[in-house]
């Protein structure tokens, strides 16, 4: 038996040594979760949904158990994690009030004689391969809905959150989920290769677009179901009439939140040449005043970065910007202490020329760029291979809302980051990926829909 060791971003040290799967036993699991689903489907509703509403209450009554996990092994200060729970909690109210109406059976046409109705059936098994920077938000996302339709779950959690993903079949299990119905299945980039070659009729994946675009092209040929919730180089505008403390300290959060480590992280700022200067001041000390720390000491605001090899990407980016005459305003370099630290960084004098403006930098790193109108802001922000979100700070709605129906993003902000609801759909355009979760489309999405024609005898 081989087994994964999980070690703390924070200080190098080894955690845990957990038992890992290999390609025997993701076949063992994989032939078990088609085995129980077609229970799990004829389960009522209400039995599945009095499920999870257990897993919440469990999810609440641990909440701090489960954020000092997920602290120590992907480095998320402890605030945020206990944020995220929470936001989970919400997350999961939402499902549990819109899964009967966004799948009951509906009449859409009937003059007596043909009755036309739409149904809609669970996929079946869904893998669910997710990612370590939000684990309980971005699985939450696909296996609460997924569980609630009458589907089974076969669940990699990242390498870098497994303790966390052990947690939640831990809980599922204890709120009644059946054996089968979600498995986590754990193990490095090779134990997802073998996921993929298991019947299964849906695969849900979580991470970046170089390892989205190799799962399309396996899955390509077995036309089995494919959603893929990549990556992002996330823009925003700062306009002329803005309150310029109030938008730096609000783009200054969103850009170093969970140390920057998000897909919808702010990566790249235009302001506007008038309040350029301002703005940029504003900034940074906003970030020069963000206390780096130990992710367990309450006040801690940027932790380690949980990847280790994300720190030559975040220095590489630092270089080539230095290179090609980026003014750099603030850090610029690892921390030189136990672990994965790199200071929060600002750049200024950046241009399209440059990687840190491009290619995504994942990392608590941010290059501001002077514009002189909105045009030539709308241009820069839609100069990318992705399309997860974009916003624009400024006083006036129709102005923000002209450049934003112009956006090439999935969601638009106007004079907010960062921010996702359970109400609205997540989606991306281009390398960003393909199909979407949250909102009533996203408990749609693990149901395939069944056309029913009715003609009266």
């Amino acid at each position: 038996m081989s087994f994964l060791k999980i070690t703390n971003p924070a200080t190098g040290l080894l955690l845990a040594e957990v038992p890992a799967d290999n390609v025997d036993s993701v076949a063992v699991k994989a032939r078990a979760a088609r085995a129980a689903q077609p229970a799990w489907a004829a389960t009522p509703l209400s039995e599945r949904r009095a499920c999870i509403e257990r897993f919440r209450a469990l999810v609440m009554a641990q909440l701090e158990i489960l954020a000092t996990t997920l602290s120590s092994e992907v480095g998320k200060p402890i605030t945020q994690s206990r944020n995220e729970l929470n936001g989970l909690l919400m997350r999961i109210d939402f499902f549990l009030e819109h899964v009967e109406p966004s799948t009951a059976l509906q009449t859409v046409f009937d003059d007596g004689g043909m009755t036309e109705r739409i149904g809609h059936d669970p996929l079946g098994v869904v893998v669910n391969i997710s990612a370590w920077n939000y684990p309980y938000f971005v699985g939450g996302n696909v296996f609460v809905p997924a569980l609630l339709t009458g589907n089974a779950v076969l669940y990699k959690p990242s390498e870098y959150s497994t303790l966390t993903g052990l947690h939640i079949a831990r809980l599922l299990r204890d709120a009644g989920v059946p054996e089968g119905v979600f498995t986590t299945v754990v193990g490095t980039g090779h134990v997802g290769a073998a996921l993929l070659a298991q019947d299964i009729d849906a695969l849900f994946f979580t991470g970046s677009a170089v390892t989205g675009g190799k799962i399309a092209a396996t899955m390509g040929p077995r036309l089995v179901k494919l959603q893929l919730e990549l990556g992002g180089k996330d823009p925003s505008y700062v306009c002329d009439d803005v309150d310029v403390k109030a938008a730096a300290e609000s783009l200054a959060d969103g850009a170093m939140y969970n140390t920057g480590q998000s897909c919808c992280s702010v990566e790249r700022i235009y302001v506007h040449e008038r309040i350029h200067d301002a703005f940029v001041d504003a900034f940074v000390n906003t970030v020069k005043a963000m206390r780096i720390g130990d992710p367990m000491v309450e006040g801690s605001y940027i932790g380690p970065i949980t990847r280790e090899p994300q720190l030559e990407v975040l220095a590489a980016q630092v270089a080539d910007a230095l290179a090609k005459g980026a003014t750099l305003r603030t850090g610029g370099k690892r921390l030189a202490r136990i672990g994965n630290w790199f200071e929060p960084t600002v750049f200024t004098d950046v241009h399209h020329g440059m990687d840190l403006m491009i290619d995504e930098s994942f990392g608590p790193i941010i290059g501001i760029q002077k514009v002189s109108d909105d045009a030539e802001a709308l241009r820069l922000m839609n100069d990318t291979r992705y399309g997860l979100t974009a916003g624009v700070y400024s006083r006036d709605q129709k102005r923000a809302a002209a450049i934003l129906a112009k956006a090439n993003a999935g969601s638009v902000y106007w004079n907010c980051c960062d921010r996702v609801s359970p109400r609205l759909p997540w989606s991306g355009h281009g390398d960003s990926g393909i199909g979407l979760t949250l909102s009533t489309y996203g408990i749609q999405t693990f149901t395939r829909p069944r056309a029913w024609h009715l003609r009266q005898p």
